[in-house]
């Protein structure tokens, strides 16, 4: 009989695989290793090792689990745990700032104060005798002395003379003569005062130690 429907497809045979039903095999299940935030430095490549070494090592999971555990425990470093808070920033002072120091004098040089107790006393004469002339002027100007001397001439006056003159009593040479006396013993009464009041002060401090000044200074 001949076979009239002609060339026939050609198929391909069945894969073997799974039966309806049936799970397919799955690889062993590998430790889980959790994300790390570095790569850890390579190690150093080590020496080969012996063949027995190498089959103690392979023989024995147990200590490459307990390193693996290890690493696991160790945190890794934090970015956010060694960043630096910045400080923060001061203030800004109200008002001036002001530096106290506390200080002892405990001895006064005594030539130191009476040279200048001697310049102060002659200023202060100076000045005396200034006032002096400068008010004697005025006065007599105002016409005082001789108001003055006037009635003072007429109460003093009696039938066997004159009275007290005042106007040549307190006349400006004389006035002036008296005051540079006056002047002069200030000067001379200052400048001794002041050296034996340094002396005096120096024997006092070695017994309660001095006088206690608070200086003050400001920014």
């Amino acid at each position: 009989m001949t076979d009239a429907r002609g060339p026939q497809p050609q198929y391909e045979p069945f894969s073997a695989g799974p039966l309806p039903g049936e799970r397919p095999a799955q690889p062993p299940a590998q430790p889980y290793h959790p994300p790390q935030a570095y790569t850890p430095p390579a190690s150093a490549p080590s020496a080969p090792s012996a063949p027995g070494t190498a089959a103690s090592a392979s023989s024995a999971p147990g200590a490459s689990g307990a390193r693996e555990g290890a690493r696991r425990s160790v945190p890794a470093p934090s970015g956010r745990a060694t960043a630096r808070r910045p400080k923060p920033a001061a203030a800004p002072r109200t008002g001036p700032r002001v530096r106290k120091a506390r200080l002892r004098v405990a001895k006064i040089d005594p030539w130191s104060v009476m040279k200048v107790s001697f310049l102060l006393a002659i200023a202060l004469g100076i000045c005396t005798v200034v006032a002096s002339a400068v008010l004697w002027t005025v006065m007599d100007a105002m016409g005082v002395f001789s108001t003055v001397g006037g009635t003072i001439s007429e109460a003093t006056e009696s039938k066997k003379g004159s009275g007290f003159d005042l106007e040549s009593f307190l006349s400006l040479p004389r006035v002036m003569g008296f005051t540079t006396i006056i002047a002069l013993i200030n000067v001379v009464l200052v400048t001794s005062l002041a050296t034996l009041g340094a002396f005096i002060y120096n024997i006092s401090a070695g017994f309660v130690g001095g006088v206690e000044v608070t200086l003050a200074e400001d920014d």
